[in-house]
Protein backbone atom coordinates (compact mmCIF):
# COMPACT_ATOMS: atom_id res chain seq x y z
CA UNK A 1 0.00 0.00 0.00
CA UNK A 2 2.89 2.76 1.14
CA UNK A 3 4.37 2.13 -2.33
CA UNK A 4 1.28 2.22 -4.54
CA UNK A 5 0.38 5.46 -2.48
CA UNK A 6 3.47 7.00 -3.19
CA UNK A 7 3.15 6.35 -6.85
CA UNK A 8 -0.49 8.12 -6.78
CA UNK A 9 0.78 11.00 -5.23
CA UNK A 10 3.60 11.30 -7.92
CA UNK A 11 1.25 12.22 -10.35
CA UNK A 12 0.15 15.75 -10.76
CA UNK A 13 1.21 19.50 -10.82
CA UNK A 14 1.31 19.79 -7.10
CA UNK A 15 3.00 16.12 -6.40
CA UNK A 16 6.11 17.47 -4.23
CA UNK A 17 4.24 19.41 -1.74
CA UNK A 18 1.47 17.14 -1.62
CA UNK A 19 3.52 13.51 -1.55
CA UNK A 20 5.50 15.52 1.27
CA UNK A 21 2.24 16.00 3.61
CA UNK A 22 0.52 12.73 2.52
CA UNK A 23 4.31 10.62 3.45
CA UNK A 24 4.92 12.66 6.90
CA UNK A 25 1.41 12.02 7.74
CA UNK A 26 1.63 8.44 7.33
CA UNK A 27 4.49 8.23 9.36
CA UNK A 28 2.87 9.85 12.18
CA UNK A 29 0.02 7.50 12.10
CA UNK A 30 2.99 4.49 12.34
CA UNK A 31 5.21 6.59 14.74
CA UNK A 32 7.06 4.89 18.14
CA UNK A 33 4.47 4.17 20.35
CA UNK A 34 1.10 4.13 18.40
CA UNK A 35 -0.54 0.97 16.29
CA UNK A 36 -3.91 0.23 15.57
CA UNK A 37 -3.71 -1.87 19.45
CA UNK A 38 -2.78 0.70 21.25
CA UNK A 39 0.45 -1.60 22.44
CA UNK A 40 3.91 -0.73 21.57
CA UNK A 41 5.89 -3.01 19.82
CA UNK A 42 9.66 -4.14 19.73
CA UNK A 43 9.16 -1.42 16.71
CA UNK A 44 8.28 1.10 19.24
CA UNK A 45 10.84 0.97 21.89
CA UNK A 46 12.75 4.01 22.40
CA UNK A 47 16.56 3.14 21.29
CA UNK A 48 19.23 3.20 24.44
CA UNK A 49 20.35 6.45 25.23
CA UNK A 50 24.09 5.04 25.14
CA UNK A 51 23.82 3.93 21.51
CA UNK A 52 26.54 6.56 20.03
CA UNK A 53 27.12 7.56 16.39
CA UNK A 54 29.86 5.99 14.33
CA UNK A 55 31.44 7.76 11.75
CA UNK A 56 31.91 4.53 9.72
CA UNK A 57 29.19 2.24 8.42
CA UNK A 58 28.76 -0.83 6.18
CA UNK A 59 26.90 1.24 3.75
CA UNK A 60 28.98 4.58 3.83
CA UNK A 61 25.60 6.01 4.87
CA UNK A 62 24.49 6.01 1.18
CA UNK A 63 20.98 6.44 0.64
CA UNK A 64 18.15 4.25 1.33
CA UNK A 65 14.03 3.56 0.24
CA UNK A 66 12.33 4.95 2.73
CA UNK A 67 8.69 3.36 1.74
CA UNK A 68 6.86 2.37 4.96
CA UNK A 69 5.44 -1.12 5.18
CA UNK A 70 1.83 -1.25 4.28
CA UNK A 71 -0.91 -0.73 6.94
CA UNK A 72 -2.55 -4.34 6.13
CA UNK A 73 -2.09 -7.56 7.48
CA UNK A 74 1.35 -8.97 6.34
CA UNK A 75 -0.69 -12.42 5.32
CA UNK A 76 -1.48 -12.55 1.36
CA UNK A 77 -4.87 -12.68 -0.20
CA UNK A 78 -5.68 -15.61 -2.44
CA UNK A 79 -7.56 -13.47 -4.73
CA UNK A 80 -4.12 -11.31 -5.25
CA UNK A 81 -1.73 -12.22 -8.04
CA UNK A 82 1.73 -11.51 -8.17
CA UNK A 83 3.18 -8.71 -10.33
CA UNK A 84 6.66 -6.87 -11.12
CA UNK A 85 6.00 -3.83 -9.55
CA UNK A 86 2.11 -4.24 -8.16
CA UNK A 87 0.49 -4.25 -4.66
CA UNK A 88 -1.20 -7.04 -2.67
CA UNK A 89 0.31 -9.95 -1.75
CA UNK A 90 3.32 -9.30 -2.86
CA UNK A 91 3.93 -5.95 -0.52
CA UNK A 92 4.46 -8.51 1.70
CA UNK A 93 6.25 -11.28 -0.47
CA UNK A 94 9.34 -11.37 -0.34
CA UNK A 95 11.21 -13.43 -3.60
CA UNK A 96 11.85 -17.01 -3.27
CA UNK A 97 15.96 -16.72 -3.94
CA UNK A 98 16.30 -14.04 -1.53
CA UNK A 99 14.06 -14.85 1.22
CA UNK A 100 16.39 -18.50 0.88
CA UNK A 101 19.52 -16.90 1.03
CA UNK A 102 18.14 -14.51 4.53
CA UNK A 103 17.23 -18.04 6.24
CA UNK A 104 20.56 -19.62 5.30
CA UNK A 105 22.00 -17.03 6.94
CA UNK A 106 20.21 -17.19 10.09
CA UNK A 107 21.00 -21.11 10.31
CA UNK A 108 24.47 -20.22 9.70
CA UNK A 109 25.30 -17.65 12.80
CA UNK A 110 23.25 -19.65 14.58
CA UNK A 111 25.73 -22.11 14.13
CA UNK A 112 28.90 -20.00 14.25
CA UNK A 113 27.55 -17.29 16.61
CA UNK A 114 24.51 -18.57 18.64
CA UNK A 115 24.70 -15.31 21.30
CA UNK A 116 23.89 -13.17 18.48
CA UNK A 117 20.08 -14.31 18.20
CA UNK A 118 20.24 -13.02 14.51
CA UNK A 119 16.53 -13.16 13.41
CA UNK A 120 16.31 -13.59 9.33
CA UNK A 121 13.58 -11.13 9.68
CA UNK A 122 15.89 -8.45 10.00
CA UNK A 123 18.29 -9.37 6.87
CA UNK A 124 14.58 -9.00 5.37
CA UNK A 125 14.13 -5.47 6.86
CA UNK A 126 17.97 -4.51 6.15
CA UNK A 127 17.55 -5.50 2.36
CA UNK A 128 14.10 -4.29 1.40
CA UNK A 129 15.40 -0.79 2.81
CA UNK A 130 18.60 -1.01 1.12
CA UNK A 131 17.84 -2.40 -2.56
CA UNK A 132 14.19 -3.58 -2.51
CA UNK A 133 15.19 -7.15 -1.49
CA UNK A 134 17.41 -6.79 -4.75
CA UNK A 135 15.20 -4.88 -7.07
CA UNK A 136 12.09 -7.51 -6.48
CA UNK A 137 14.13 -10.30 -6.71
CA UNK A 138 16.07 -9.77 -10.25
CA UNK A 139 18.29 -12.54 -9.32
CA UNK A 140 19.93 -15.56 -11.33
CA UNK A 141 19.75 -19.33 -10.21
CA UNK A 142 22.34 -18.66 -8.59
CA UNK A 143 21.57 -15.22 -6.37
CA UNK A 144 23.56 -13.35 -8.25
CA UNK A 145 21.84 -9.94 -9.36
CA UNK A 146 20.96 -9.48 -12.84
CA UNK A 147 23.09 -6.34 -13.27
CA UNK A 148 24.87 -4.28 -10.34
CA UNK A 149 23.19 -2.50 -8.10
CA UNK A 150 25.12 0.73 -6.59
CA UNK A 151 24.32 3.40 -4.57
CA UNK A 152 25.22 7.43 -5.98
CA UNK A 153 29.11 7.77 -5.73
CA UNK A 154 30.11 8.98 -2.13
CA UNK A 155 31.50 12.45 -3.82
CA UNK A 156 31.17 14.17 -0.88
CA UNK A 157 28.01 15.96 -3.28
CA UNK A 158 25.17 15.26 -0.65
CA UNK A 159 26.77 12.20 0.15
CA UNK A 160 29.64 10.93 2.37
CA UNK A 161 33.02 11.54 0.82
CA UNK A 162 34.76 8.15 0.43
CA UNK A 163 37.75 8.13 -2.12
CA UNK A 164 38.37 4.84 -4.33
CA UNK A 165 39.79 2.04 -1.61
CA UNK A 166 38.99 -1.05 -4.21
CA UNK A 167 40.38 0.59 -7.64
CA UNK A 168 37.52 0.04 -9.36
CA UNK A 169 37.23 -3.54 -8.64
CA UNK A 170 33.63 -3.86 -7.04
CA UNK A 171 31.82 -0.72 -8.33
CA UNK A 172 33.50 0.12 -11.46
CA UNK A 173 34.71 3.77 -9.85
CA UNK A 174 37.97 4.83 -9.48
CA UNK A 175 37.96 7.99 -8.73
CA UNK A 176 35.12 7.63 -5.57
CA UNK A 177 33.23 4.18 -3.60
CA UNK A 178 30.16 3.37 -4.15
CA UNK A 179 27.61 1.51 -2.39
CA UNK A 180 27.15 -2.13 -3.97
CA UNK A 181 24.89 -4.99 -4.24
CA UNK A 182 22.04 -6.29 -2.29
CA UNK A 183 22.57 -5.28 0.77
CA UNK A 184 24.73 -2.33 -0.35
CA UNK A 185 27.88 -2.28 1.34
CA UNK A 186 30.86 -0.01 0.74
CA UNK A 187 34.34 -1.16 -0.78
CA UNK A 188 36.16 -0.73 2.17
CA UNK A 189 33.72 -2.98 4.01
CA UNK A 190 33.08 -5.58 1.87
CA UNK A 191 36.92 -6.26 1.51
CA UNK A 192 37.18 -7.19 5.16
CA UNK A 193 32.99 -8.39 5.94
CA UNK A 194 32.56 -10.06 2.55
CA UNK A 195 31.81 -13.79 3.18
CA UNK A 196 30.91 -16.51 0.99
CA UNK A 197 27.43 -17.47 1.39
CA UNK A 198 26.71 -20.23 -1.75
CA UNK A 199 30.58 -22.29 -1.27
CA UNK A 200 31.06 -21.41 -4.51
CA UNK A 201 34.83 -20.27 -3.64
CA UNK A 202 34.01 -16.47 -4.09
CA UNK A 203 32.81 -13.12 -2.24
CA UNK A 204 31.00 -11.51 -3.95
CA UNK A 205 28.86 -8.69 -2.89
CA UNK A 206 26.09 -9.28 -5.72
CA UNK A 207 25.58 -12.25 -4.34
CA UNK A 208 22.59 -12.31 -2.35
CA UNK A 209 23.84 -15.51 -0.31
CA UNK A 210 27.36 -13.53 -0.17
CA UNK A 211 26.03 -10.14 1.13
CA UNK A 212 23.31 -11.61 3.52
CA UNK A 213 25.70 -13.91 5.02
CA UNK A 214 27.96 -11.28 4.98
CA UNK A 215 25.57 -8.30 6.42
CA UNK A 216 25.02 -11.31 9.26
CA UNK A 217 28.18 -11.43 10.73
CA UNK A 218 28.37 -7.47 10.32
CA UNK A 219 25.21 -7.18 13.00
CA UNK A 220 26.67 -9.99 14.95
CA UNK A 221 30.22 -8.25 15.61
CA UNK A 222 31.33 -6.55 18.93
CA UNK A 223 29.68 -9.65 20.86
CA UNK A 224 26.11 -7.82 20.07
CA UNK A 225 23.19 -10.13 21.42
CA UNK A 226 20.19 -8.72 18.58
CA UNK A 227 17.82 -10.29 21.32
CA UNK A 228 18.49 -7.15 23.39
CA UNK A 229 16.87 -3.79 22.18
CA UNK A 230 20.20 -2.03 22.95
CA UNK A 231 22.28 -4.25 21.03
CA UNK A 232 20.41 -4.18 18.23
CA UNK A 233 19.93 -0.59 17.95
CA UNK A 234 23.81 -0.59 17.65
CA UNK A 235 23.92 -3.16 15.17
CA UNK A 236 21.34 -0.92 12.72
CA UNK A 237 23.22 2.23 13.59
CA UNK A 238 26.67 0.88 12.61
CA UNK A 239 24.70 -0.01 8.93
CA UNK A 240 23.71 3.30 7.91
CA UNK A 241 23.85 6.00 11.09
CA UNK A 242 20.43 7.23 10.87
CA UNK A 243 17.91 7.53 13.65
CA UNK A 244 15.62 7.63 10.74
CA UNK A 245 16.82 4.73 9.07
CA UNK A 246 17.18 2.61 12.94
CA UNK A 247 13.19 3.25 13.21
CA UNK A 248 12.59 2.47 9.30
CA UNK A 249 14.43 -0.88 9.91
CA UNK A 250 12.38 -1.69 13.27
CA UNK A 251 9.39 -0.82 10.68
CA UNK A 252 9.86 -3.15 8.68
CA UNK A 253 11.41 -5.71 10.76
CA UNK A 254 8.28 -6.03 13.09
CA UNK A 255 6.22 -6.17 9.43
CA UNK A 256 8.10 -9.16 8.66
CA UNK A 257 7.98 -10.89 11.90
CA UNK A 258 4.02 -10.51 11.77
CA UNK A 259 4.40 -12.90 8.78
CA UNK A 260 5.36 -13.08 5.05
CA UNK A 261 5.88 -15.04 2.30
CA UNK A 262 7.73 -16.10 -0.93
CA UNK A 263 6.89 -14.97 -4.07
CA UNK A 264 8.73 -15.91 -7.50
CA UNK A 265 11.61 -14.00 -8.29
CA UNK A 266 11.59 -11.25 -10.29
CA UNK A 267 8.11 -9.93 -9.09
CA UNK A 268 8.77 -8.28 -5.72
CA UNK A 269 7.54 -4.87 -5.45
CA UNK A 270 9.79 -2.23 -6.32
CA UNK A 271 9.95 1.05 -4.09
CA UNK A 272 9.62 4.46 -4.88
CA UNK A 273 11.10 7.05 -2.05
CA UNK A 274 15.11 7.55 -1.88
CA UNK A 275 16.62 9.38 1.83
CA UNK A 276 18.19 11.68 -0.63
CA UNK A 277 14.89 13.11 -2.24
CA UNK A 278 15.01 11.08 -5.48
CA UNK A 279 12.83 8.16 -6.63
CA UNK A 280 13.71 4.84 -6.57
CA UNK A 281 13.52 5.27 -10.54
CA UNK A 282 16.40 7.68 -10.60
CA UNK A 283 19.40 6.81 -12.19
CA UNK A 284 22.93 6.50 -10.21
CA UNK A 285 24.65 9.70 -10.53
CA UNK A 286 27.86 9.69 -11.65
CA UNK A 287 30.38 12.11 -12.04
CA UNK A 288 30.85 13.26 -16.28
CA UNK A 289 33.38 11.00 -18.22
CA UNK A 290 32.92 8.05 -15.78
CA UNK A 291 30.29 5.29 -16.16
CA UNK A 292 30.01 1.78 -15.06
CA UNK A 293 28.64 -0.73 -17.03
CA UNK A 294 25.55 -2.85 -16.38
CA UNK A 295 24.93 -0.78 -13.43
CA UNK A 296 21.77 0.31 -12.20
CA UNK A 297 20.70 2.40 -9.12
CA UNK A 298 18.46 0.51 -6.49
CA UNK A 299 15.48 1.34 -8.00
CA UNK A 300 16.64 -0.42 -11.05
CA UNK A 301 15.00 1.84 -13.64
CA UNK A 302 15.68 4.21 -16.30
CA UNK A 303 14.96 7.75 -15.46
CA UNK A 304 11.85 9.23 -16.76
CA UNK A 305 11.38 12.27 -18.71
CA UNK A 306 10.37 15.48 -17.67
CA UNK A 307 6.61 16.35 -18.53
CA UNK A 308 7.29 19.81 -19.74
CA UNK A 309 9.80 19.88 -22.28
CA UNK A 310 12.39 22.79 -22.75
CA UNK A 311 11.19 26.37 -22.37
CA UNK A 312 7.75 24.84 -21.26
CA UNK A 313 7.45 24.68 -17.66
CA UNK A 314 4.20 23.94 -16.63
CA UNK A 315 2.70 26.09 -13.49
CA UNK A 316 1.93 24.35 -10.41
CA UNK A 317 -2.07 25.27 -11.20
CA UNK A 318 -1.86 23.00 -14.35
CA UNK A 319 -1.98 25.50 -16.52
CA UNK A 320 -0.49 26.42 -20.10
CA UNK A 321 2.47 27.38 -21.50
CA UNK A 322 3.95 30.73 -20.17
CA UNK A 323 7.22 32.15 -22.36
CA UNK A 324 10.23 31.13 -20.66
CA UNK A 325 12.90 34.29 -19.80
CA UNK A 326 16.23 34.54 -21.91
CA UNK A 327 19.05 32.58 -20.45
CA UNK A 328 20.97 34.58 -18.24
CA UNK A 329 24.75 35.50 -19.40
CA UNK A 330 27.54 34.38 -16.56
CA UNK A 331 29.43 36.58 -14.93
CA UNK A 332 33.16 36.84 -17.42
CA UNK A 333 34.74 35.70 -13.92
CA UNK A 334 32.96 32.69 -13.26
CA UNK A 335 34.51 29.51 -13.21
CA UNK A 336 34.06 27.00 -15.85
CA UNK A 337 34.76 24.18 -13.52
CA UNK A 338 33.79 23.03 -10.21
CA UNK A 339 36.02 24.27 -7.16
CA UNK A 340 38.41 22.03 -5.33
CA UNK A 341 37.06 20.41 -2.74
CA UNK A 342 38.56 20.84 1.33
CA UNK A 343 40.58 18.18 2.51
CA UNK A 344 38.59 15.45 4.61
CA UNK A 345 40.09 14.63 8.28
CA UNK A 346 41.76 11.24 6.63
CA UNK A 347 43.20 13.42 4.00
CA UNK A 348 45.05 15.07 6.27
CA UNK A 349 46.56 12.04 7.95
CA UNK A 350 50.35 11.28 7.93
CA UNK A 351 51.29 8.57 10.40
CA UNK A 352 49.44 6.26 12.72
CA UNK A 353 51.34 6.32 16.66
CA UNK A 354 51.01 3.82 19.47
CA UNK A 355 48.34 5.69 22.06
CA UNK A 356 49.52 3.47 24.62
CA UNK A 357 48.80 0.59 24.03
CA UNK A 358 51.22 -1.75 26.62
CA UNK A 359 52.35 -4.98 26.44
CA UNK A 360 49.81 -7.61 24.48
CA UNK A 361 49.92 -11.21 26.58
CA UNK A 362 46.89 -13.32 26.86
CA UNK A 363 46.91 -17.57 27.66
CA UNK A 364 45.05 -19.47 25.23
CA UNK A 365 41.05 -18.81 25.41
CA UNK A 366 41.67 -15.61 27.14
CA UNK A 367 40.66 -12.40 26.44
CA UNK A 368 43.70 -9.87 26.06
CA UNK A 369 43.98 -7.17 29.40
CA UNK A 370 44.76 -4.36 26.94
CA UNK A 371 43.19 -3.02 24.17
CA UNK A 372 44.97 -1.60 21.94
CA UNK A 373 44.91 1.81 20.69
CA UNK A 374 46.16 3.99 17.65
CA UNK A 375 46.26 7.75 17.24
CA UNK A 376 46.25 9.42 13.80
CA UNK A 377 48.22 12.02 13.35
CA UNK A 378 49.13 15.01 10.32
CA UNK A 379 52.84 15.53 9.55
CA UNK A 380 52.84 18.46 12.52
CA UNK A 381 52.01 15.57 15.08
CA UNK A 382 48.32 16.81 15.48
CA UNK A 383 45.28 14.25 16.08
CA UNK A 384 43.03 14.16 13.20
CA UNK A 385 39.82 12.72 14.74
CA UNK A 386 36.84 11.01 12.63
CA UNK A 387 39.30 8.75 10.78
CA UNK A 388 38.24 5.10 10.34
CA UNK A 389 41.05 2.95 10.94
CA UNK A 390 41.22 -0.17 10.24
CA UNK A 391 42.68 -2.98 12.99
CA UNK A 392 43.39 -6.64 10.87
CA UNK A 393 44.67 -10.25 12.98
CA UNK A 394 46.94 -11.02 10.25
CA UNK A 395 49.14 -14.26 9.89
CA UNK A 396 48.59 -17.72 10.77
CA UNK A 397 46.64 -17.62 13.97
CA UNK A 398 42.95 -18.32 15.28
CA UNK A 399 43.14 -15.24 17.75
CA UNK A 400 40.46 -12.94 16.98
CA UNK A 401 38.54 -9.82 18.14
CA UNK A 402 35.64 -10.41 20.49
CA UNK A 403 32.77 -10.98 18.44
CA UNK A 404 35.16 -13.61 16.27
CA UNK A 405 36.46 -11.54 13.70
CA UNK A 406 39.91 -11.01 12.40
CA UNK A 407 39.07 -7.51 11.06
CA UNK A 408 37.40 -4.33 12.72
CA UNK A 409 36.98 -0.71 11.88
CA UNK A 410 36.83 2.07 14.44
CA UNK A 411 36.27 5.44 13.89
CA UNK A 412 39.12 8.14 15.82
CA UNK A 413 37.24 10.00 18.48
CA UNK A 414 38.10 13.89 19.29
CA UNK A 415 42.04 13.25 20.70
CA UNK A 416 42.53 11.66 16.98
CA UNK A 417 42.62 7.95 19.02
CA UNK A 418 41.19 4.54 17.97
CA UNK A 419 40.58 1.39 20.37
CA UNK A 420 39.91 -1.49 18.93
CA UNK A 421 37.86 -4.43 20.40
CA UNK A 422 39.34 -6.94 22.61
CA UNK A 423 41.46 -9.31 21.30
CA UNK A 424 40.65 -12.86 21.84
CA UNK A 425 43.51 -15.51 22.21
CA UNK A 426 43.24 -18.69 19.98
CA UNK A 427 44.39 -22.22 20.76
CA UNK A 428 48.04 -21.59 18.20
CA UNK A 429 50.08 -20.34 20.77
CA UNK A 430 53.07 -18.22 19.56
CA UNK A 431 53.57 -14.24 18.18
CA UNK A 432 50.65 -12.73 16.86
CA UNK A 433 50.75 -9.46 14.85
CA UNK A 434 47.20 -6.83 14.66
CA UNK A 435 48.23 -3.90 11.68
CA UNK A 436 46.70 -0.71 12.36
CA UNK A 437 45.62 1.26 8.73
CA UNK A 438 43.48 3.79 7.66
CA UNK A 439 41.03 3.51 5.82
CA UNK A 440 41.01 5.67 2.73
CA UNK A 441 44.64 6.44 2.75
CA UNK A 442 47.92 4.90 1.84
CA UNK A 443 49.74 5.63 4.53
CA UNK A 444 52.82 3.02 6.46
CA UNK A 445 50.71 0.75 8.82
CA UNK A 446 51.33 0.27 12.42
CA UNK A 447 51.65 -2.99 13.70
CA UNK A 448 51.38 -4.28 16.93
CA UNK A 449 53.11 -7.76 18.59
CA UNK A 450 50.30 -9.50 20.69
CA UNK A 451 51.77 -13.28 22.67
CA UNK A 452 49.41 -16.27 23.18
CA UNK A 453 51.04 -18.32 25.97
CA UNK A 454 49.59 -22.00 26.25
CA UNK A 455 47.15 -22.63 28.97
CA UNK A 456 48.18 -23.14 32.30
CA UNK A 457 47.45 -23.98 36.06
CA UNK A 458 49.21 -22.49 39.23
CA UNK A 459 47.19 -24.74 41.69
CA UNK A 460 46.21 -28.82 41.41
CA UNK A 461 44.03 -30.67 44.25
CA UNK A 462 42.96 -34.22 44.57
CA UNK A 463 39.12 -33.87 44.14
CA UNK A 464 38.46 -37.14 47.32
CA UNK A 465 40.42 -38.06 49.79
CA UNK A 466 39.93 -41.86 49.64
CA UNK A 467 42.81 -44.13 50.47
CA UNK A 468 44.60 -45.00 47.07
CA UNK A 469 45.13 -48.83 48.03
CA UNK A 470 45.74 -51.97 46.17
CA UNK A 471 47.18 -55.34 46.63
CA UNK A 472 49.36 -57.08 44.47
CA UNK A 473 48.79 -58.29 41.05
CA UNK A 474 45.24 -56.48 41.49
CA UNK A 475 43.36 -53.25 40.22
CA UNK A 476 42.96 -49.39 42.68
CA UNK A 477 39.32 -49.41 43.65
CA UNK A 478 39.63 -45.59 43.33
CA UNK A 479 40.77 -43.92 40.25
CA UNK A 480 42.92 -39.88 40.60
CA UNK A 481 40.82 -36.97 40.16
CA UNK A 482 42.40 -33.33 40.80
CA UNK A 483 41.43 -30.27 39.72
CA UNK A 484 43.39 -27.08 38.16
CA UNK A 485 42.80 -23.17 38.97
CA UNK A 486 44.87 -20.72 37.66
CA UNK A 487 44.62 -17.58 40.30
CA UNK A 488 41.70 -19.11 41.95
CA UNK A 489 39.85 -19.66 38.55
CA UNK A 490 39.01 -22.70 36.83
CA UNK A 491 41.69 -23.66 34.44
CA UNK A 492 40.31 -25.57 31.36
CA UNK A 493 41.99 -27.34 28.94
CA UNK A 494 45.37 -27.49 30.43
CA UNK A 495 47.94 -29.87 29.11
CA UNK A 496 49.21 -32.19 32.19
CA UNK A 497 51.42 -35.63 32.56
CA UNK A 498 50.77 -37.64 35.13
CA UNK A 499 54.34 -39.99 36.07
CA UNK A 500 55.06 -42.77 38.33
CA UNK A 501 58.21 -41.71 39.84
CA UNK A 502 61.04 -43.29 42.15
CA UNK A 503 60.95 -41.30 44.96
CA UNK A 504 60.09 -38.02 46.41
CA UNK A 505 64.09 -37.00 45.91
CA UNK A 506 64.30 -39.10 42.49
CA UNK A 507 61.58 -37.37 40.15
CA UNK A 508 62.88 -40.23 37.56
CA UNK A 509 60.25 -42.67 36.17
CA UNK A 510 59.59 -46.52 38.22
CA UNK A 511 60.84 -49.01 36.69
CA UNK A 512 58.46 -51.44 39.26
CA UNK A 513 55.40 -51.09 41.19
CA UNK A 514 51.34 -49.38 40.16
CA UNK A 515 51.21 -48.76 36.45
CA UNK A 516 48.70 -48.03 33.93
CA UNK A 517 47.85 -49.63 30.37
CA UNK A 518 48.58 -48.27 27.34
CA UNK A 519 45.64 -48.89 24.29
CA UNK A 520 47.72 -52.25 23.53
CA UNK A 521 47.15 -53.11 27.78
CA UNK A 522 50.97 -52.67 27.53
CA UNK A 523 52.37 -51.52 31.27
CA UNK A 524 53.07 -47.46 30.56
CA UNK A 525 53.83 -45.14 33.99
CA UNK A 526 54.08 -41.74 32.30
CA UNK A 527 50.65 -40.45 30.87
CA UNK A 528 51.17 -37.61 28.42
CA UNK A 529 48.77 -34.98 26.18
CA UNK A 530 46.46 -35.17 28.65
CA UNK A 531 44.18 -32.38 29.48
CA UNK A 532 41.52 -30.51 32.06
CA UNK A 533 38.18 -30.46 30.99
CA UNK A 534 35.69 -27.52 31.00
CA UNK A 535 35.92 -27.31 34.82
CA UNK A 536 39.30 -28.03 35.19
CA UNK A 537 38.82 -31.53 36.27
CA UNK A 538 41.35 -34.44 35.20
CA UNK A 539 40.25 -38.01 36.02
CA UNK A 540 43.52 -40.45 35.37
CA UNK A 541 43.00 -44.38 33.92
CA UNK A 542 42.62 -46.95 35.83
CA UNK A 543 45.81 -47.95 37.65
CA UNK A 544 46.80 -51.28 38.25
CA UNK A 545 49.98 -53.36 40.33
CA UNK A 546 52.50 -55.47 40.06
CA UNK A 547 53.78 -57.85 42.87
CA UNK A 548 56.13 -55.52 44.55
CA UNK A 549 54.64 -54.40 47.81
CA UNK A 550 55.68 -50.75 49.35
CA UNK A 551 54.49 -46.66 49.49
CA UNK A 552 54.82 -45.16 45.77
CA UNK A 553 54.05 -41.67 44.00
CA UNK A 554 52.03 -40.63 41.48
CA UNK A 555 53.33 -36.90 40.48
CA UNK A 556 50.83 -34.59 38.37
CA UNK A 557 52.28 -31.69 36.97
CA UNK A 558 50.82 -29.11 34.47
CA UNK A 559 52.01 -26.12 31.94
CA UNK A 560 52.54 -23.08 34.67
CA UNK A 561 54.16 -24.88 36.97
CA UNK A 562 50.81 -26.83 38.82
CA UNK A 563 52.26 -29.69 41.01
CA UNK A 564 50.67 -32.25 42.77
CA UNK A 565 51.93 -35.59 44.24
CA UNK A 566 49.74 -38.50 45.45
CA UNK A 567 50.88 -41.52 47.82
CA UNK A 568 49.79 -45.30 46.32
CA UNK A 569 50.52 -47.79 48.76
CA UNK A 570 50.48 -51.46 47.33
CA UNK A 571 49.90 -54.21 50.34
CA UNK A 572 48.93 -57.56 50.85
CA UNK A 573 45.65 -58.29 52.75
CA UNK A 574 45.67 -59.26 56.14
CA UNK A 575 45.05 -62.62 57.23
CA UNK A 576 42.96 -63.59 59.86
CA UNK A 577 44.30 -64.99 63.20
CA UNK A 578 43.53 -68.77 63.69
CA UNK A 579 41.28 -69.04 66.73
CA UNK A 580 42.81 -70.73 70.13
CA UNK A 581 42.67 -74.15 70.13
CA UNK A 582 39.75 -75.93 72.51
CA UNK A 583 40.43 -77.08 75.56
CA UNK A 584 41.12 -80.57 76.40
CA UNK A 585 38.14 -81.83 77.98
CA UNK A 586 38.29 -82.86 82.00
Amino acid sequence: MAAQFGRRLRTGAATTAVAAVAVAALSASQAPGVNDHGRQTAADATPSPEVSASHGSATGNSPYYTDLPPLKSPNPSPTTGPGPSGTGATEAGIPATVLDAYKKAEASLRESKPGCNLPWQLLAAIGRVESGQARGGRVDAAGTTIGKILGPQLDGNGFALIKDTDDGAYDGNSSYDQAVGPMQFIPSTWAWAGRDGNADGKKDPNNIYDAALAAGHYLCRNNWDLSQQGDLDRAILSYNNSRDYLNLVMRWLEYYRKGTHEVPDGTGTLPDNRSDGGAGASPTPTTPGVTTPGATSPGGSKPKPPVSGPGRPEKPGGGGPTTPKPPTTPPADTPSSPPATSPTPTDTVDHLEDAGTGKLAAMAGDTFDRRISTRAETEAGKAVAKVRVRFTVVGDTDTTFTGGESVATVATNSSGVAVAPALVAGEKTGAVTVRATVVGRTVPGLDYKATVSERAADALVRTGDAALTCAPGGEFANRVEVKATYKGAVADGVAATATLIKSADDPAVADKGPYFKDADGKTVRTLTGLKTDAEGLLKLPELYADDTTGTFLLRITTAGGATLTVELTVAAAETASPSPSASPSA
